[in-house]
């Protein structure tokens, strides 16, 4: 056995791991990728599942890059709004709350499963009954709860109690009413089966065989939308990566229907010219940092969803560098892991089941998505949506390529994922910070008005920011509200990795 040289980013211990024991197989990135999805379905099920959808990135050793585009569809017809099993909670963040909606109601069409079946046709190397196999593992023996999961099934706790499915699986043992604590085990052998079955079959099982059957006569029992058609029809996109080329970098990301891609782009290249100061925490440094982020978040709904590609337009981008210079007033569980290796290929994945619907598959032990109500992905309001259309997402996977450095990324965060990469990317390539400085750096997220500011910066620097942004709130700790940016580098045979512990992130090199 010839190990693969390489470096993993993840948000979970075990989701990094099952990629690093992949490259030390001698598998590759994707390989390694793909293994690393199965995983963080058993040990971050908050943030990811089967059930959702999401992207990869993929710039292989030779070749073009390719954005493989697995991201939940609309389904072909509504259901009767008064049959749909949909409903709000709320998410408590501590000091801030956010209200999501879930029920079978707000199931979209998922995408994942196909998408991680073409990335596998396309570019991995070793049989897919190896590839979920740490996975099984994992579902089967059980995992721990550490502090970060706990986190997140305590601030969504009603979604993984709404069911007595879902109870089975997710409630405390030890606190019964409560979800699962810090230090119990979630084991979850139904899900292990089901991955043994698909590793076998293949995604034909999901879309259209057993599991096919039993995801419809779910979803039709508990007043969802989804029909037998929405998952045979579903079919993944491999798109042409948007690319941007800046002083001494190229970057690539995800490109339209999908707009955070889009929008980072556009605020990296408003912030090349604009961020000039040499303190890069200084007062005036933040506020036009703020200003690009307000700037964003105008442009992005000032546009339609098909017209964002304007934005990368030379006269609209100079009108946007002009506006936020001249002014003196201001106008979701997701998951990632980035992958690079010895052979030269990176991958940058980005996944997500919004919150999760509420509801788990029989028999298969995964819940289904909730992104027909996230209101960030239905902006004009909720049972609106088009029939049958590939749902917009901020999800972007993210590889910047910078004098002979190969930087890949992503963040979750739901609408926040855009400020984080921004973030990063702008401490990586205009501050010129090292990689774990630029990722464990304090964040900033404007929107609606609102600044909320992550501790670190200087006390007179927050408190020039608070008087001039009134609608504030300034975080006792770092915090998953702002985004996991989990990134690695590579630099010939040289890797680097940090997983950003807002997200309880961690990473792994494999000599």
């Amino acid at each position: 056995m010839v190990r693969t040289r390489g470096v993993v980013a993840a948000g979970h211990k075990e989701t990094a791991q099952a990629a690093a024991d992949i490259l030390a197989a001698g598998g590759n990135a994707y390989d390694a990728v793909i293994a690393s999805f199965w995983s963080a379905c058993v040990a971050e099920p908050v943030l990811t599942s089967v059930g959702g959808g999401g992207f990869l990135l993929a710039q292989p050793a030779s070749g073009p890059p390719k954005l493989f585009d697995f991201f939940v569809q609309t389904p072909k017809q509504k259901a009767p709004l008064d049959q749909l099993d949909f409903y709000e909670i709320s998410a408590d963040f501590g000091r801030v709350t956010q209200d999501f909606h879930v029920g079978m109601g707000s199931v979209a069409t998922p995408g994942v499963v196909r998408g991680i079946f073409d990335l596998h046709r396309d570019l991995a190397t070793m049989p897919m009954s190896e590839l979920v196999q740490p996975a099984c593992s994992l579902a089967r023996n059980g995992i721990c709860i550490n502090d970060f999961q706990a986190y997140l099934f305590k601030i969504i706790q009603p979604i993984y109690l709404a069911t007595q499915r879902a109870r089975d699986t997710y409630e405390s043992k030890s606190n019964p009413g409560f979800v699962i604590q810090k230090g119990e085990i979630l084991s979850n052998p139904r899900f292990a089966d089901f991955l043994d079955v698909l590793a076998r079959e293949g995604d034909r099982f999901f879309y259209e065989g057993e599991a096919a059957q039993i995801i419809v006569q779910m979803t039709q029992a508990h007043g969802g939308h989804l029909k037998a058609e929405d998952l045979k029809d579903y079919r993944s996109a491999i798109r042409t990566p948007l690319s941007v080329a800046m002083p001494n970098a190229t970057l690539l990301t995800n490109p339209m229907p999908s707009s955070g891609g889009t929008l980072i782009s556009f605020g990296l290249t408003c912030a090349q010219s604009l961020l000039v100061d040499t303190n890069a925490d200084s007062a005036s440094q933040l506020q036009t940092l703020v200003e690009i982020m307000d700037a964003t978040e105008h442009a992005r709904l000032a546009q339609t969803t098909t017209g964002l590609e304007r934005l990368m337009d030379k006269d609209l981008l100079h009108a946007y560098r002009q506006r936020i210079s001249q002014r003196t007033a201001s106008f979701r569980g997701t998951t990632q892991v980035s992958v690079a290796d010895a052979f030269g290929n990176l991958a940058s994945m980005t996944t997500s089941n919004g919150e999760g619907c509420g509801h788990l598959v029989p028999q298969c032990g995964f819940m289904l998505n909730n992104m027909l109500g996230e209101e960030d992905l239905n902006p004009k309001g909720f049972h609106l949506w088009q029939n049958d259309q590939r749902m917009t997402s901020m999800m972007a996977p993210t590889i910047i390529r910078s004098q002979g450095t190969s930087f890949v990324l992503g963040s979750g965060g739901s609408n926040r994922i855009r400020t984080a990469i921004l973030q990063v990317l702008i401490h990586l390539l205009i501050n010129k910070q090292p990689l774990a400085e630029s990722v464990a750096h304090p964040r900033l997220h404007f929107e609606r008005g609102k600044l909320d500011i992550e501790p670190g910066f200087d006390a007179q620097v927050i408190e020039t920011l608070t008087a001039r942004y009134p609608k504030n709130h300034v975080w006792d700790t770092l915090n998953l509200f702002f985004g996991g940016v989990h990134t690695v580098s590579a630099r010939g045979k040289r890797f680097e990795g940090c997983g950003d512990a807002r997200r309880g992130g961690i990473a792994i090199e494999v000599n």
